[in-house]
């Protein structure tokens, strides 16, 4: 390491923020990098551990201390490479990633944490500024085709690693542009649209395929995907809400987050809403029911809408306030170091404005005469240690806009998937073996939230490159005419027409 005594000699500095005041104004990224000196000093704190167990907090595996003793000497390109070498896009878990691996820092058992996640994006951002980052298209072809259903993070890594293995790549996307959750489900002001673009060019120039407007089971049947692939990776995300099923979830102004959350984002590109289905929150008291980053996501963009008011609701009870970087004694019983900690968080968007209520239960939308939601009603709820839940009081909150943020219970296309023959698991996600992501049908695997449910981007990451290195395993192993005489012996393809 540049400075074995370098995690006394400099403490954490976290990357500097616009004012809450001013970032409110506008929908653009308000976090700025870091120095290059900053950059090594914060690097010089990585105690190149003998057991780095920043690797076990990371599903990535990230090389942590190896990128941070070359950032340390100033070895920034050297230290982006090993930085890529596990993380396809560390400029989106740079910004998004709550960062588990800090969680685990050795350093964190009685200091302030490497600031990983910091370094990553820093780093990621010079890689693009210096041109060190670019596309990368195989020297040669295998000649094996494979289809990728989902542009989302798993689908996105999927893609990139099969490519690179010279394998021709095709992926499939319902919506107008790829880009899954990256594109339609983070606020920009957590990471820039034209970023998620930047990438999917370079996996253009990269040689992979992106054929947008078309939803497989619906434009196209995952038979004919079949008939033309010798394999298949169905990794279209855990999009299906957990609704609230209480009175007047009818009224207009009741909404899903997921569907203000992608709104906003494509107005912001300059699309045009019908007045009829705008979801807006200017000049409305917002409810928000849901704590998670979804949740959030919502207060956040709802704030640069200009809100009346913002109220976020949260049925369970508020975590331990220990501060964002508790030391291994702070830390509660049921999550000691090196696991991801149970206490409060407050995210950036929380910073900005707006109120947080918690053990708060939503029992009904009230309306007028003409259907608008007007109000919602809540009950109080307290849990005792050993789980007795005891109701409260009743409340009412005025409120002309409802999310739902109750997270997510499975991919929303789990009815045509049935019908394909793709099997599903008791929560709904696709039944696939998370050693080699089979699914029930021959050449047909699964990967990321759609297999494991809701999760984090480093973990759709994790799984799409793990899911690539099964199919490719699998294209070696099986020999073309094999694979089709496999995938179809036990039942006819019927393709259908792309509308």
């Amino acid at each position: 390491m540049a400075d074995p005594r370098g995690f006394l000699k400099y403490s954490r500095v976290d990357l500097k923020k616009e004012d809450p005041e001013e970032r409110i104004k506008h929908s653009n990224e308000f976090t700025a990098k870091y120095s290059t000196e900053s950059l090594s000093n914060q690097a010089q704190r990585c105690m190149d551990c003998g057991v780095a167990f920043c690797h076990r907090g990371c599903p990535l595996g990230n090389l942590v201390p190896e990128w941070n003793r070359a950032a340390a000497e100033g070895h920034f390109q050297s230290a982006l490479e090993l930085l890529l070498a596990t993380n396809n896009f560390p400029e989106f878990t740079g910004r998004v990633c709550p960062a588990p691996c800090e969680s685990a820092c050795v350093l964190g058992i009685n200091s302030q944490p490497v600031s990983i996640e910091n370094i990553e994006m820093t780093l990621a951002d010079m890689g693009f500024e210096n041109g060190w980052i670019k596309a990368e298209p195989p020297t040669t072809r295998s000649g094996r085709k494979v289809a990728i259903v989902g542009s989302g993070p798993t689908g996105l890594a999927a893609a990139q690693q099969l490519n690179r293995l010279g394998h021709s790549v095709v992926v499939f996307e319902r919506a107008e542009n790829p880009g899954g959750l990256l594109r339609y489900g983070i606020p920009d002001f957590k990471l820039a649209k034209e970023k998620v673009e930047r990438r999917v060019q370079l996996l253009r120039d990269e040689g992979i395929e992106f054929v947008c407007r078309t939803q497989v089971g619906v434009d196209i049947s995952l038979d004919q995907i079949r008939a033309e692939h010798e394999a298949v990776l169905l990794a279209c995300g855990s999009s299906r809400e957990r609704d609230l099923h209480i009175a007047g979830r009818h009224l207009s102004g009741v909404h899903f987050a997921h569907a203000y959350l992608s709104q906003a984002t494509r107005r912001l590109e300059g699309q045009s809403i019908p007045e009829s289905e705008q979801i807006c929150a200017k000049g409305k008291n917002v409810v928000v029911i849901g704590g998670g980053d979804t949740g959030s996501d919502c207060v956040g963009t709802a704030l640069r809408q200009g809100a009346k008011s913002v109220v976020q609701f949260e049925i369970l009870p508020q975590p331990p306030d220990l501060g964002p970087m508790p030391t291994r004694d702070q830390r509660p019983q049921s999550s000691p170091w090196p696991e991801w900690p149970h206490i409060l968080r407050t995210s950036t968007s929380q910073e900005e404005g707006g109120e947080r209520h918690w053990q708060v239960e939503s029992t009904a939308f009230e309306g007028n005469e003409q259907g608008l939601l007007t109000s919602i009603r809540t009950r109080s709820r307290s849990i005792s240690p050993d789980s007795e839940c005891t109701e409260g009081k009743l409340q009412d909150w005025p409120c002309d806009l409802a999310l739902i943020a109750c997270g997510f219970i499975g991919p929303d296309n789990g009815d045509e998937l049935g019908a394909a023959g793709i099997a599903l698991n008791e929560r709904g996600q696709i039944d696939a073996n998370p050693r080699d992501y089979k699914t029930s049908q021959p050449g047909v695997f699964a990967a990321g939230d759609m297999r494991r449910g809701q999760s984090l981007v480093v973990w759709a990451i994790a799984e799409g490159r793990q899911a690539a290195s099964a199919i490719h395993r699998f294209l070696q192993a099986n020999k073309p005419q094999d694979l089709r005489k496999n995938m179809y012996s036990d039942r006819p393809v019927t393709p259908a027409s792309i509308d």
